[in-house]
């Protein structure tokens, strides 16, 4: 065992040698932020100089910081689009990267409302990985003992698909979880599943979930944390529970596995694990059949320290409902990242969710920000080059759209997230996620803007017009107490011919239009990982949106300037919205989707 003083470091004292090597890593890399970011720019550029995409710009070989701003410009998913294209359909010409493209990793933003696909290179696996090495290291240093017992995760491979050119596209989570890296892991002490490898790789989702339910049952007494990557997939689990306990306690009770499981190499690995526990069952059917499920986390995990999941942006939402299951445990979450790169890590990760903030790390891609300025708002096209600001020379107090350069190929993207920047750890800054660019609504990993709901609007709203009747005004909601969340639509209706009014049938009809309308992120949600319930419409009666204007109005918004929410998250507004509505309707099955194909 080393010595107390050589595992001493400035972020405190580790556990152990390898630990405080992971610890000094990181004050390495932040004492030398700018330094670092030269070297990560040098290279990316001296890596992919021969590219179309580089060349195109005539950077001529150069890497230096100097030419990379005056000659590249910045860009978005848009603006790369054809470039992204000719690579699905199986180009292997050195397009954005000299190295050959491995897969495409899906992200959760659309463009033409289908995913949009980030090339990616085996070389950034080993960064994600680099970056996962950190985690407990740091969280070591607040929660001890870790090792002690096990990690109940709720973890899910989702939908790939194959481009015309053979590559996978697939979310960054689900490459990760089927990588061998993953799969094959070296045992860690601190960082045990209860939930085995068949169960997070099962595609199928109620199998997956039911069996990572069984076994942290099983295993309940050695669960130390809770978690799930986004809030809503862990109160997801949570109402799985709720509606399955009955089941889940029958099979700890008999020691056999519901028929319903019907996977293979579930139904193997299960066998090895579950065995006939009386007791245990008992247990779980007197905590879970009562009506009241306040704090089931701790009354069934006794033991759980804290919960780990996303609640910043859309996800803060979820905060009220994870504390009333779980009495209020600490809701942590580590790391910041994206498909497009991996970016930072939580050096506090016990502040609370509302203080939660990350540090850049600068080897993990070249980094830049566009300053806010509300009132004169840069506008930007494929041509422009605008001053970005370095990541060392951001400024406390001011909010920054995220820009990067990764290994991969994309050089100057704007990633779409909004970042305030809260202080600085060393010289790499720390930034609070404040939200995504333009994002409207959002349940699960689903992001919908407001263009995006205006044309759904206007599909659903064809519908009335042989009922001679049409939407006077609408916002809308994401409700979030029903399991799984859904959208809520506010509808004024115009009825010119009461006698033609449209029926309730119409109306329910109007709210599958509107599904079929949004993009294919929330479609899969809604079809494939029933992580978003059925679409509502509330029909609320005339004069109600009046009544919204003088409201606002009178908590000092200006009439001249006061436009119609399209998104209310006020309780007060919803009260006021609620108060009125006349009728309520759901779409009644599942909107249409399939897998995408690029071409």
């Amino acid at each position: 065992m080393a010595s107390d003083s050589s595992l001493s470091t400035p972020l405190g004292q580790a556990f152990c040698e390898r630990f405080a090597k992971a610890l000094r890593f990181i004050e390495d890399i932040t004492t030398n932020a700018d330094e670092v970011q030269g070297k990560v720019l040098g290279k990316i550029l001296g890596q992919n100089t021969g590219t179309e995409y580089l060349q195109r710009f005539n950077l001529n070989g150069a890497t230096d910081k100097d030419s990379f701003k005056y000659k590249d410009p910045v860009v978005t998913y848009e603006d790369l689009l054809l470039e992204i294209q000719r690579i699905a359909n199986g180009d292997l010409s050195p397009i954005l990267c000299s190295h050959p493209i491995s897969e495409f990793l899906t992200s959760s933003g659309t463009s033409a409302g289908e995913r949009k696909l980030m090339p990616t290179i085996p070389e950034q696996m080993k960064r994600r990985q680099l970056l996962f090495s950190l985690l407990l290291p740091v969280m070591h240093l607040y929660v001890p003992g870790l090792d002690k017992g096990k990690a109940l995760y709720f973890l899910f491979v989702k939908a790939e698909t194959e481009t015309p050119g053979g590559l996978l596209a697939r979310p960054v989570l689900t490459s990760y979880y089927k990588s061998e890296q993953f799969k094959n892991r070296p045992y860690e002490p601190y960082n045990v599943y209860t939930s085995p490898n068949e169960a997070i790789l099962c595609s199928d989702s109620y199998q997956s979930i039911y069996t990572q339910m069984l076994c942290g049952l099983l295993m309940k007494g050695e669960v130390l944390r809770i978690g799930a990557i986004f809030a809503s997939a862990l109160l997801r689990a949570i109402r799985f529970l709720r509606v399955n306990w009955k089941q889940l306690s029958d099979d700890i009770l008999s020691g056999s596995l519901n028929p319903k499981i019907t996977d293979p190499s579930l139904i193997e690995c299960m066998s090895k694990i579950l065995k006939p526990n009386p007791e245990l069952a008992q247990f779980i059917v007197k905590e879970c059949e009562g009506e009241s499920w306040e704090r089931i986390i701790t009354r069934i995990w006794p033991n759980t320290k804290y919960l780990e999941v996303i609640v910043t942006g859309a996800m803060a939402q979820y905060i009220p409902t994870l504390d009333y299951y779980s009495g209020g445990l600490p809701i942590r979450r580590t790391m910041y990242a994206s498909s497009e790169c991996y970016f930072g890590i939580n050096l506090k990760p016990m502040s609370k969710p509302s203080e939660v903030s990350y540090t850049i790390l600068p080897n993990m891609g070249y980094f830049e920000f566009l300053l806010l300025d509300p009132i004169n708002p840069v506008q930007l096209s494929r041509d422009s080059l605008p001053c970005l600001v370095d990541l060392a020379d951001v400024e406390v107090g001011k909010e920054y759209e995220l820009v990067v350069t990764n290994y991969a190929g994309l050089c100057r993207y704007r990633v779409g997230d909004i970042l305030r920047v809260t202080g600085f750890h060393n010289s790499a800054p720390q930034f609070k996620f404040i939200r995504r660019q333009n994002v409207l609504l959002s349940i699960d990993s689903d992001k919908t803007d407001e263009s995006e709901l205006q044309k759904a609007i206007d599909s659903a709203s064809m519908l009335l017009h042989e009922f001679n009747t049409s939407v006077v005004e609408y916002t809308s909601c994401a409700d979030t107490k029903t399991i799984p969340g859904h959208y809520v639509i506010y509808w004024e209706l115009l009825v010119k011919d009461q006698d033609k009014s449209p029926s309730h049938q119409v109306l329910d009809k109007c709210c599958l239009v509107l599904e079929e309308s949004l993009n294919s992120v929330y479609k899969q949600g809604r079809v494939a990982d029933n992580s978003i319930g059925p679409l509502e419409i509330r029909v609320v009666r005339n004069g109600t949106f009046e009544d919204l204007m003088d409201f606002a109005i009178s908590r000092c918004a200006s009439i001249n300037q006061y436009k119609v929410p399209r998104c209310v998250n006020s309780t007060s507004m919803l009260e006021l919205l609620d108060g009125r509505v006349v009728s309520v309707h759901f779409s009644l099955t599942a909107p249409h989707w399939i897998p995408e194909r690029r071409s």
